[in-house]
């Protein structure tokens, strides 16, 4: 019998997961669980918001995990009795310890409930309301391909560290 540890440890190895570095990547057709981060709510008198915001679920349901600092950015419509959600940008703080990492790009997606139906199943007599917590997956169209943006932050903490203790770039030496 395989002890909880074990089994743990060997379902966080078999995930799929992120590359880091120097780019954030992920396949076409990976799944991320998300939650719209305000409601929304659709009708036939509003059948469509742009520039919606969306958040990973930590420890989603999806086949693929994005950093817990990441929103995205998509259109909502109106579309018979489903909620069709799209992507269109992407942006995400990956941290480690002290330093972090910024990715920010285009990304091609759209929303699918648990079940693989397309959509989202938050309509009811034509009108669409998604709350906040109500979570669904979004499935890349493509590869998800966006490379480390420059983070002036990350710069100035690098200063700071190697500052020789003289002067108020290093607040360790007071």
């Amino acid at each position: 019998m395989i002890k909880t540890p074990k089994t743990l440890l060997l379902a966080a190895l078999l995930m799929p997961s992120l590359a880091f570095g120097a780019s954030l990547e992920l396949p076409a057709d990976a799944r991320i669980e998300v939650q719209a981060i305000d409601s929304l709510t659709l009708d036939r008198d509003e059948p469509r918001r742009d520039d919606i915001l969306m958040r990973p679920v930590a420890d989603g349901r999806g086949s693929h995990q994005l950093p817990d600092h990441c929103v995205m950015i998509g259109d909502a419509r109106l579309e018979g009795e489903r909620l069709r959600v799209t992507t269109k940008a992407v942006t995400c703080i990956a941290t480690d310890g002290a330093d972090s990492d910024i990715y920010s790009g285009e990304m091609s997606s759209a929303a699918y409930e648990a079940d693989g139906s397309y959509g989202v199943a938050v309509c009811q007599d034509g009108r669409c309301e998604l709350a906040p917590d109500h979570g669904f997956e979004l499935r890349l169209a493509s590869d998800l391909v966006i490379e480390e943006q420059e983070n002036p932050s990350a710069q100035i903490n690098e200063q700071r560290r190697q500052a020789d203790g003289a002067g108020a770039t290093n607040p360790l030496s007071e």
